[in-house]
């Protein structure tokens, strides 16, 4: 067999093998996207006896003009600006934390990915009881110990100030876990020669850290990020759950928006249009992470 013909067979068999996968991205991305953006440009309304009519950008411009969609922008915005770093950090923390040996490590392992286990509406309800109001909720009592008393009882969820926060601990908590397994296995990848050999040479725990760790992490971090700023835009159940969008559209979303305008108010027409501005915001900015990333590992 020559090399040309062996190649070729490979490739069928990569490509053959590789089939399922397109055919979901086919199916469940790029015909929803394609539907969405042709109903986009029309004025298409579930119920509706009047004839769908072609509309240009109108809708676009009914979206951009909304201040609840603009709202909703802005706090999918916020939410992953504060939620991906963070957690993002405080997996790292947790990581690096477990990867020492110390005794009782599976069981705290197991201990921390236990949220990860539990689906987000059985959190969300949990954590609408911790923000419970008044004295007797969980969140309020803490505080309120902590502070030796100078707290006052709040109610978080129906707070325009607290309600966002709120849901960005719930969000944190529940999802930091996964991130830390990620990192976890990356860290076991690093050789312990790199280590021993950097000891030999005077560096400390923090150099360490900075010019092994980190680089080494690099790949996982990355990909940790650009999965945590996706799962960020797509921020929905708890909202749901725990606030409705409220109070006074502090913690809508543009998912939540989606879901509102298509079946609450059956305005199909410009939830398609929602989705075809949200799918390209979600793309540009995993886009603008990996081109950033990519310019830093060629810089270094």
């Amino acid at each position: 067999m020559t090399i040309r013909s062996r190649t070729s067979k490979q490739s069928a068999t990569a490509l053959l093998m590789a089939i399922p996968a397109l055919a979901g991205l086919l199916l469940f991305i790029l015909l929803p996207f394609a539907a969405a953006l042709a109903l986009a440009f029309t004025d298409l309304r579930l119920g509706s006896p009047l004839p769908v009519k072609f509309v240009g950008f109108g809708q676009f411009v009914q979206l951009f003009n909304d201040p609840d969609f603009m709202r909703a922008l802005l706090n999918n915005l916020l939410f992953a600006a504060v939620v991906v770093p963070l957690q993002t950090v405080l997996a790292l923390a947790l990581a690096l934390l477990l990867n020492q040996g110390l005794p009782g490590t599976v069981a705290f392992r197991t201990l921390f990915f236990m949220p990860v286990v539990f689906p987000m509406s059985l959190v969300s309800v949990i954590w609408s009881l911790i923000y419970a109001p008044g004295p007797d909720g969980m969140m309020n009592a803490f505080l309120e110990w902590a502070s030796f008393g100078l707290w006052e009882a709040r109610d978080f969820l129906r707070d325009p100030l607290l309600a966002l926060p709120g849901i960005m601990l719930l969000s944190i908590w529940q999802g930091v876990e996964f991130q830390m397994v990620i990192l976890l296995a990356g860290l076991q990848a690093i050789p312990q020669s790199l280590y021993e050999a950097a000891a030999l040479d005077g560096a400390g725990r923090w150099q360490q850290l900075l010019h092994i760790t980190l680089p080494q992490l690099r790949n996982p971090l990355i990909f940790v990020m650009l999965i945590t700023t996706i799962l960020a835009f797509r921020l929905f159940d708890q909202v749901q759950i725990m606030t409705r969008g409220g109070p006074d559209n502090a913690t809508t979303t543009v998912i939540y928006e989606m879901v509102q305008s298509a079946f609450a108010r059956q305005q199909v027409a410009l939830a398609s249009a929602m989705t075809v501005v949200f799918f390209l915001l979600v793309l540009a900015v995993t886009w603008l992470q990996r081109r950033y990333t990519h310019h830093e590992r060629e810089m270094t």
